[in-house]
């Protein structure tokens, strides 16, 4: 095994590039994904990137793209270009290529929100819509060919259902008749492709005819009567014939699928780059990782990074940094610890990175672009090669230092260990140097006193430890760049157990040098531990202080606002009111006027009369238009709240339908209400209406126009044409297709596809009894092959 792919396992590269697999939406998408190696080109690098966050941002927009059933058909295309008929199945995976195709550059061209890096290759899609229907229409299944494939199967299908009837109405009459008797039993059966009938061997000699077959017994002889034999070599005639136009169906398919090649390669080709991308997308939403920052320079900035072969729930994140001031880090710390875990970090999302793969980190992480990741980690004894762990480890790290040089990342872990610890602190330091001579940025574990020793004392190298809670005596996981670590052994084999002399002992045999060069670390860990506290106190502080005064700011403005508009209102209602008295002003005294000047004459009485009531009129068209007033503000701000519970006989303003109704039921357990408006009844959740008091207020058409316009479009935007109430009973799959049907409605839909599952059929038949009766529904079917046969029912509303 060559040392490259070594470290790609020794970082656990392929456990990721497993789960990357294990997530992939096509087979070609999972080839791809094994396939998938890091690139040392910085372009490269960027495009992989740029592609897996654009298929992230469609996937959190638009959901899974409909990949469908895309497989391999380019060996199948290649031999239907020399000639070669292709099967019903490959056939099938042909529509199938044709329908991704269709499916995918629908899913990306209706709504677009953003442009992206994939639309280049969602554009190179080619749809073929002719050629996939003729498939459909022509091949029902892996092994059925529609009788309407041509006029000539279809003839050819008729006769012999027509010879099948006259063959079992003839041997009908040997089952029910009275040489019955003569029968092993009742029934008909096939040998060789030909009707017979199981005759009992002693009567063998009642019925003539060809004798086809003996049971293993002796006892039955299977004979085809001489009645039927015209008509079962007509049958297989026919049969025969069938074959033969199927064969030159298929044939005439198979040609219409090689001049159609081309573009059949080139769109499984895409389907399976697009399924790719998403793939990676789908890994970066489960792992909840991001793109990180892409430098030229080699160098690792990692915040918050957290391993992703690691719990979720228990991994903790650590920040990391390599080749930003300093080109060597000197990781120290406890076993156990997390030092090993920081190194297969660094280099497992160096090589995640250069694969396209985004990173479990912080946003603000920063990667840059490595020539080689180069590793030695863990146990290389080898009992075979007669190797000691050290010696294994020397084999390795020659490699590395031969093939280290400018843009490579080197990792080591325990450097010089396993042997004298003098010499292997040495040995260490210098390979160290040796690495740093070449250019090569490199990160290596120890518990060397000389290597911390080392690190504070070289320009360019760095000290970075593994946080111990010594009050506890169990490690934090957290690396802290900066400072050395202790290995607290001894802290940690007193708690394992070790008896209390035995460690004095051991701590009286440390030299004087070491000792206080341990309790020097100790006091710098110790003020290091209180300065972070104090600064995660201030941090907390200066956070709630910035969380008050932002809410404070935005309760001011809203505030304010809303006094601004309580004058305004007030204003308007004031003109209203003026307006109004000085409108029925003048118009009482017109009506004053013109009295005065009738009354004299003859219809004085009547003149009055009619003066009143037009008086009356123009009173009331103000009263009504002040009430109009009043009331046409409606609220329809989603974080409206009902001023008070419902009751029955309240009016209401329906948000989703844009019009006015009664309430004529209170809410039950859900939240759910029944509204009256006009003829017509409908049940909403109180959140999808607003309370306008006990009597009908009018509403600005405007207003309504806007509110439906939003909420159309709202509907729209997320709408699905296909819903699943798979495993609920008849009701309550009703209540969501009711509801849904009415999404349909609002969103411009007219083809929807309900899937209830095969399963006993009676889910299926009762959603069928409710769309007889419902008048929204114009026809419904079930679904046919490649739709989801008898589990979906397409639905076509009026």
């Amino acid at each position: 095994m060559g040392l490259k792919q070594k470290s790609l396992e020794i970082l656990e590269y392929d456990k990721v590039i497993s789960m990357l697999s294990a997530i992939a939406f096509t087979e070609g998408a999972r080839e791809l994904a094994r396939r998938l190696l890091p690139s040392a080109d910085y372009d490269t690098v960027v495009s992989r990137q740029k592609k897996t966050a654009d298929a992230r941002r469609l996937l959190s927009h638009k959901g899974v793209p409909p990949f469908g059933k895309a497989v391999n058909v380019c060996e199948a295309v290649e031999r239907a270009e020399k000639g070669g008929t292709l099967t019903m199945h490959e056939l099938l995976d042909v529509a199938d290529i044709f329908t991704a195709a269709r499916a995918l550059w629908d899913y990306v061209d209706g709504n677009r929100l953003f442009p992206t890096v994939l639309d280049t290759t969602f554009s190179r899609l080619i749809v073929n819509r002719p050629l996939e229907e003729r498939i459909r229409r022509t091949v029902l299944s892996d092994e059925l060919i529609s009788d309407e494939a041509s006029p000539l199967l279809s003839d050819i299908r008729r006769k012999m259902r027509a010879a099948n009837n006259r063959i079992k109405e003839t041997l009908q009459q040997f089952v029910s008749g009275q040489r019955s008797k003569y029968l092993q039993e009742n029934i008909v059966t096939l040998r060789d492709g030909r009707y017979v009938i199981p005759v009992r061997a002693e009567y063998k000699n009642e019925i003539k005819g060809l004798l086809h077959d003996t049971s293993a017994s002796g006892a039955t002889l299977f004979i085809e009567p001489m009645g039927v034999v015209e008509a079962n070599n007509e049958l297989r005639e026919l049969a025969a014939k069938e074959a033969r136009e199927i064969d030159r169906i298929l044939l005439e398919l198979s040609g219409l699928c090689a001049e159609s090649s081309g573009s059949l390669i080139q769109n499984y080709r895409v389907i399976t780059e697009l399924a790719f991308c998403f793939s990676c997308a789908a890994l970066a939403e489960k792992m909840k990782a991001v793109s990180p920052i892409l430098v030229k320079e080699p160098m690792v900035s990692l915040k918050g990074a957290r391993h992703p072969l690691l719990d979720p729930a228990t991994v903790v994140p650590i920040d990391v940094s390599l080749g930003d001031g300093f080109d060597t880090l000197v990781i120290t710390g406890p076993n156990t610890g997390g030092k090993t875990v920081t190194l297969k970090t660094l280099g497992l999302f160096a090589l995640m990175t250069q694969a396209g793969l985004q990173i479990p980190a912080r946003e603000e992480s920063q990667m840059g672009v490595f020539s080689e990741v180069l590793a030695d980690i863990g146990d290389e004894q080898s009992i075979e090669q007669s190797l000691s762990t050290f010696s294994a480890h020397m084999m390795s790290i020659v490699e590395i230092l031969s093939a280290a040089g400018e843009g490579t990342l080197a990792l080591f872990d325990e450097l010089g260990a396993g042997t004298d610890p003098v010499e292997g602190a040495a040995l260490a330091i210098a390979i160290l140097e040796a690495v740093r001579a070449t250019g090569a940025l490199a990160a290596s574990t120890t518990h060397y006193a000389e290597l911390k020793a080392y690190a504070l004392d070289t320009e360019g190298v760095q000290n970075a430890s593994c946080e111990f809670d010594v009050e506890s005596l169990r490690p934090t996981y957290r690396l802290v760049i900066g400072a050395p670590g202790r290995s607290n052994a001894f802290a940690i084999s007193e708690r394992l157990g070790m008896p209390e002399h035995v460690v004095s002992r051991a701590k009286g045999l440390v030299s004087e040098d070491d000792k206080r060069f341990e309790n020097v670390l100790a006091r710098l860990e110790a003020d290091r531990i209180a300065m972070e506290r104090a600064k995660a106190e201030a941090e907390r502080l200066r956070a709630e202080y910035e969380a008050y005064k932002k809410k404070a700011e935005e309760e001011l403005r809203a505030r304010t606002a809303d006094a601004e508009k309580e004058i305004q209102k007030s204003l308007e209602k004031a003109r209203q009111l003026l307006s109004s008295a000085r409108a029925t002003g003048d118009f009482v005294l017109k009506q004053l006027d013109e009295v005065r000047k009738k009354q004299e004459s003859d219809r004085f009485a009547a003149s009055l009369a009619e003066a009143r009531r037009e008086i009356r009129s123009r009173i009331g068209k103000e009263d009504d238009a002040q009430a109009a007033f009043e009331y046409s503000e409606v609220n329809l701000e989603e974080d409206y709240v009902l001023p008070r519970p419902l009751a029955v006989g309240d009016h209401v303003y329906l948000v989703s339908f844009g019009q006015e109704g009664e309430v004529v039921s209170l809410p039950d357990k859900d939240g759910n209400i029944q509204v009256k408006a006009g003829i017509l009844r409908a049940k909403t959740h109180v959140s999808k209406v607003r309370l306008l008091g006990k009597t009908k207020p009018k509403v600005k058409q405007a207003q309504k126009t806007r509110a439906v316009s939003g909420i159309k479009s709202a509907i729209a935007d997320g709408f699905k044409p296909e819903i699943d109430v798979r495993g609920m009973t008849g009701d309550e799959a009703w209540w969501r297709v009711d509801k849904y049907i009415d999404d349909a409605y609002l969103a411009g839909v007219n083809s929807v596809r309900i899937i209830h599952g095969k399963g006993t059929g009676a889910l299926r038949a009762a959603l069928w009894g409710f769309f007889r009766a419902d008048k929204r529904i114009a026809s419904f079917r079930a679904g046919v092959y490649g739709e989801g046969d008898a589990g979906v029912t397409v639905l076509e509303l009026k």
